[in-house]
């Protein structure tokens, strides 16, 4: 199982995950929604984009982006492009013009709020199943994903905790996003960023 660390805003703390010895494959950033407390201004992200992310990939966060906004960061370090609230035409647009993978997030709600991923497959490398708190890491029923079967990978996320019992994922997921699970006091924690990569790697080694 892969993970997402998201919300990263400074240098120390990406340094440290970058640098860690089981390092999560994602990291993102929160480019575009400064409504949230982990949104980055973006001179500092160009300076965060600029560290060497090692053997991760970087993830632009993106709440129905402009296309000014889009222009704006084509040329960054990104390698994927996780975008809200938007409509199927419009990510494979964005995908096809910017040659960057796509992670589809669709907000959940109730089980029915599933049937919207068959519109996204063609379109998206990773379907991201979240809560609908965007920026306040609500929770949202994980086991609806249970019985899904999709062609593209299946991220999850929706107010995961730095030491959640992990092994309940494996069989709905290929990958955890967690965000605010990682935080005190509204800050990103390194010892618990820690605990979270160690717990999720000797849960791999077990499988």
């Amino acid at each position: 199982m892969e993970a997402k660390i998201c919300g990263v805003k400074d240098k120390i703390t990406l340094n440290f995950i970058l640098s860690h010895p089981n390092p999560p494959h994602f990291v993102g950033f929160i480019v575009n929604y400064n409504k949230s407390k982990r949104y980055v201004e973006f001179e500092k992200l160009k300076k965060l984009l600029s560290t060497d992310k090692k053997n991760s990939k970087y993830v632009a966060v993106l709440v129905k982006p402009s296309k000014d906004f889009l222009e704006k960061i084509k040329d960054l370090n990104f390698d994927y492009y996780q975008i809200y609230d938007f409509k199927p035409e419009e990510i494979s647009n964005i995908k096809a013009k910017y040659n960057k993978k796509i992670i589809t997030a669709l907000t959940i709600g109730c089980e029915k709020d599933l049937i919207k991923y068959s519109l996204f497959e063609k379109v998206s490398d990773i379907i991201l199943f979240d809560s609908k708190g965007y920026e306040k890491s609500l929770s949202f029923d994980h086991s609806l994903l249970k019985n899904l079967k999709l062609k593209s990978k299946i991220m999850v996320a929706g107010n995961i905790k730095y030491n959640d019992q992990l092994d309940k994922f494996i069989k709905i997921a290929d990958i955890i996003d967690i965000s605010g699970g990682l935080e005190t006091s509204g800050e990103k924690d390194i010892s618990k960023i820690d605990i979270f990569l160690k717990n999720l790697n000797k849960l791999n080694n077990e499988n």
